[in-house]
Formats: C-alpha cells, structure tokens, sequence
C-alpha cells in the first residue's frame, strides 16, 4: 500500500514538474493570447512602435491612462475616431487624452498621429506627450489646451457662449500662426507633413490662445525630394478639402490641399459661419464659397 501511495506521490511530482517546466518555457500569456488574435493591423502597429521606440514620446500602459484620467472622469470633447479626456500627469501637468475608438478608428490614425507630431517642434503644433497601445486600447496623451478649438470662437451660435469675445486682431494673429505651422510641416520638417484636415475643429489655442495645429490622423508624410503626394483615397473634410485630392482631373495631390484647406478656414473666420451644411450637400458649399468671393 505504501508502495503504491510512493509510486503515486512520485509520478505526481513528475507531472507537475513537467507543467511547471512547460509553463516557464512558453511566452507570457499575454503574448500568446495577443499571437492567436493578432490581425495584420495589430502587426503594423507593433511593428511600427517597435521602429519608433527611441523616439522621445513616453509610452503609457491603459492603467496609466486610466488613473492619469481619474477613470475617464471629465470628457473633453468627442471626435470621429474617439473622446478626449482631462487628465494630469505625475508631475501636476495637465494633458488631453484622446481615446480612439477600435471599432471606427483603424491602426493607421494611430500610427499617422504618433509617427507625423513625433517628429515635429514648433510652437503652432500641439505637442505629443505620449502614446498607450495595448491591443485594441489606444490612446494620445497630448498637452492640454485650456482654450479648447477655434470653432467655437468663429461660429456665431457657439461664439456667443463663450465668456470673452477674442476680437479681430486676435483672429488675425491666430490665422497668421496657423500658417506658420503650416509652413513648418510643408518645409520645416526633415520628412514633409501633409495634414489634410485643416479645419477650425483642429486648431487648439492654449491659455494665450496661441494657436496650435492637431489631429493628424489624415495626415500623410512625404520627402523633401518629392512635391507630389501618392494617395488611395480621398482625406478630408467636407468643406475643407481640396478639389483634387477628391479627384485628379482637378490637379496632383500636394501641400497646396492644405494650403486650400486653410483658404477655406479664413473664410469661416471672417463670416464667422461654417463654409458648409453637411446635410445639405455640395451645391449649398459651392454656394456658399461663391458668396464669400463676391462679398
């Protein structure tokens, strides 16, 4: 009896030792659970923040981001591809954190975001603080803009809430700071930025309404060598982009979209109401722009 209780205890300590050893010899468990379920998506990213890891943009685990937001606590604001968030860093500083949402934003607007601010510094471009990519959760920790966006100081509806009227000189020195940052990404930067979603929702103005340049999501980098840009379908927004990058019988796709986009940026600044109804359609925008040229 005893011998077989032995022989039991025996086998037992082996079996253990077999899965213990087995265990150990294996990847963490995340990474295998992250294997089995990688898309071709997931292995850009990773891909690409392994590429992109010396850069100087920290990256922040989710229950960083978590805590740094008190738990999602004060929403921002809430764009196509996520919200953003309030938080405050270790060190008392306080960011916006724009949360992407998987099932709309795909893996590019990730890496366009962190791979074009990554490589940016000018006082016009809102600065990148760091990133959070842990699967399907993603997020950007920006620096935070106490201000908020152009648009609601341009737009009658929305200006009229606001506590201080910004005035017509202020707007002038926010346009013309915009167009230095525009120039900085089309000839500043040792890799050319094209953002192509200039619009008065992603210029962010800080506590002296310094204007700011944000969301590059469309954004597409290019070379100093290279004046026309490839692309496989349109960016933008309605209202702001440029005819050809909708359709190539109106020209190349090249820095000047932006320069039309922002064109059409003015314009809202000085009527002080959007170029277009998306609802209405284009005949109303074309309208609309027509107007403002006569005037």
């Amino acid at each position: 009896m005893k011998l077989g209780i032995g022989l039991g205890s025996g086998i037992l300590s082996i079996v253990i030792i077999f899965i213990i050893y087995f265990i150990l010899k294996q990847p963490s468990s995340n990474c295998v659970a992250s294997l089995k379920h990688k898309t071709k998506e997931d292995k850009n990213i990773e891909a690409f923040v392994m590429h992109y890891g010396s850069l100087s943009t920290k990256r922040y685990k989710y229950s960083d981001i978590k805590k740094m937001t008190n738990s999602f606590k004060v929403k921002l604001g809430q764009g196509g591809f996520g919200q953003v968030f309030k938080g405050k860093l270790s060190d008392d500083r306080l960011v916006a954190v724009k949360v992407l949402n998987s099932s709309k934003a795909s893996g590019q607007e990730f890496i366009n975001e962190v791979a074009s601010i990554g490589r940016t510094s000018h006082v016009n471009i809102v600065i990148l603080l760091g990133f959070c990519y842990d699967h399907k959760k993603r997020a950007l920790v920006y620096e935070y803009m106490p201000n908020g966006s152009l648009e609601k100081f341009i737009h009658s509806d929305k200006a009229m809430k606001t506590s201080e009227n910004i005035g017509v000189n202020k707007l002038y020195e926010i346009a013309l700071g915009i167009a230095y940052g525009l120039d900085y990404l089309h000839r500043g930067c040792n890799t050319r930025i094209l953002h192509l979603d200039i619009k008065p929702h992603n210029i962010l103005l800080d506590e002296d309404f310094c204007p700011k340049i944000a969301d590059f999501g469309l954004a597409k980098l290019y070379s100093r060598k290279e004046s026309i840009v490839s692309m496989l379908e349109a960016r933008g927004t309605i209202g702001y982009i440029a005819p050809e990058v909708c359709n190539r019988n109106f020209g190349v796709v090249s820095h000047k979209c932006d320069v039309y986009s922002y064109g059409m940026l003015l314009l809202e600044m000085v009527g002080g109401r959007k170029n277009v109804d998306a609802g209405v359609g284009s005949d109303r925008m074309i309208g609309s722009i027509l107007h403002e040229i006569n005037v």
